[in-house]
């Protein structure tokens, strides 16, 4: 692990006991090609008294490891320990929130937070008046008798909050809590939440939270954590020394998010190439042949187009927390479209701002004809997954099924990521008119007539490593 502190390490209040613990903690699952490695070496201490955030990026393996801490699913390798006891079955000390609430329909607010105290074989007389504390406590009295489809999003997760706060947990397990809520109902919540943490009433020690949201990281927690997209030891881990409530908008909740964010993403490090990892910055381009084992990112070529044209606009570079704010969004909203243009040679990211290369200019500034063309080039050079469709529809007569595409890609992704991997560069492919696609029989097809496809040749990939 490489602890990086924010303001000294005195300044963190968790110096109480140990609560929980990973040590060496290692998950895989099972692919078609064999163990697919989640988590690898993860140690780290939840403390009475603090708010833990793992934050990481889309399959860092973040969930896994709450799962993993709440003894939900068991350990590959290593061990979870609760109170100096390895765990053997679900944690008995912690209790979990949901991001998609978890709600029983047919059961009312109160019988839905009874749940937890009915497992723990409470008389009902002694359920209800708990149930109706924690629902008094999470701001829900008055809907006690109500069922989930009277309720809007956020009472549903406050629903789902007083279920696992009735239960007095030593750990709150949080995963991704307000990512299903609109953005002033998650605001509202996270406020509140807050200040219960801080006045004493919250009926829990320590509190862990998933989250990709970098400013709500800083915004809650006293130590964040970041997991890295390569199974392996935690990547970094953050004290965050500010008083609550904390200003957004101060310099140093600020500069907080920037450190963070560099670290996140890469930049503050020079990451190897790995398989499941992200490239670091200018992967690929022209020029720049790209590793055959780097994965796209989740970014369409509508979102990437559009912010290439933004920077356009903004003569060529911008801050990328003046564009977040200006487009309505989190600064980690952005990161898969900033990714996509940093991987095709389009922009580079220096000292949190994003700058257009000169072949990002031309692809902004270029008519739609124009711009597939280009497009086609940097995607020839820069996405292995794009470059292989191509090539293999070359060797297979021009049409081949996606299914031979997701046998290829089993022996390195999950299930979910490779239909991520297939749908940006089926997208990316179609636009910039290198092979067409039906749906139907899933079937692609070489695009021999499209005016990109003449542009260059596809380069053979780099080797990985």
């Amino acid at each position: 692990m490489d602890p990086d502190t924010a303001g000294g390490a005195s300044a963190r209040p968790a110096d109480g006991e140990v609560l929980l613990a990973a040590r060496a903690l290692a998950k895989s699952y099972a692919g078609t090609g064999g163990e697919l490695p989640v988590l690898a070496g993860i140690d780290l201490e939840i403390r009475t008294g603090e708010i833990v955030a793992l934050l990481g990026r889309s399959g860092s393996g973040k969930s896994t490891l709450l799962r993993c801490l709440a003894g939900l699913i068991p350990a590959g390798s290593g061990s979870v320990v609760y109170r100096g006891e390895p765990l053997s079955g679900a944690n008995p000390g912690s209790a979990m929130v949901f991001q998609t609430f978890a709600l029983l329909p047919w059961l009312t607010v109160q019988q839905n937070v009874e749940l937890g105290l009915e497992a723990r074989g409470l008389r009902r007389a002694e359920r209800a008046a708990a149930a109706l504390q924690a629902i008094d406590l999470i701001g829900l009295d008055g809907f006690a008798s109500a069922y989930p489809k009277e309720l809007s999003g956020g009472m549903r997760q406050r629903v789902g909050f007083a279920r696992a706060l009735v239960v007095e947990p030593d750990v709150l397990m949080m995963d991704e809590p307000f990512s299903a809520l609109d953005v002033l109902t998650a605001e509202n919540l996270r406020g509140e939440l807050l200040e219960l943490w801080e006045s004493g009433q919250f009926p829990t020690r320590a509190v862990v939270m998933v989250t990709h949201n970098i400013e709500e990281a800083v915004l809650m927690a006293d130590r964040v954590v970041v997991l890295d997209a390569r199974p392996g030891p935690l990547k970094a881990v953050f004290d965050i020394p500010l008083a609550r409530p904390r200003d957004r908008g101060a310099p140093a909740f600020g500069a907080l998010v920037d450190r963070l964010y560099g670290v996140m993403t890469g930049r503050a490090q020079e990451p190897g190439p790995a398989l499941l990892g992200r490239p670091g910055p200018q992967a690929g381009g022209p020029g720049r042949p790209t590793p055959a084992n780097t994965p796209l990112p989740q970014a369409g070529v509508d979102g990437l187009a559009g912010l290439a044209e933004i920077l356009a606009r903004h003569g060529d570079r911008c801050e990328l927390a003046d564009l977040a704010d200006e487009l309505g969004l989190e600064v980690d909203d952005l990161l898969p479209m900033v990714d996509a243009l940093e991987l095709l040679g389009f922009a580079v990211v220096h000292g949190g701002e994003l700058l257009l290369t000169p072949e990002g200019s031309g692809f902004a500034d270029a008519d739609v004809q124009d711009s597939k063309k280009i497009f086609a080039g940097a995607v020839l050079d820069a996405a292995p997954l794009v470059r292989l469709i191509v090539t293999s529809l070359q060797r297979r007569e021009g049409t081949l099924r996606a299914g031979f595409f997701r046998d290829l890609l089993a022996h390195h992704y999950t299930g979910e990521q490779i239909a991520q991997q297939l749908e940006t560069a089926t997208d990316w492919g179609r636009y910039a008119a290198l092979f067409t696609y039906d749906a139907g029989p899933e079937q692609y097809t070489l695009d021999e007539g499209g005016a990109a496809w003449h542009v260059r040749p596809p380069r053979a990939a780099a080797p990985a490593g």
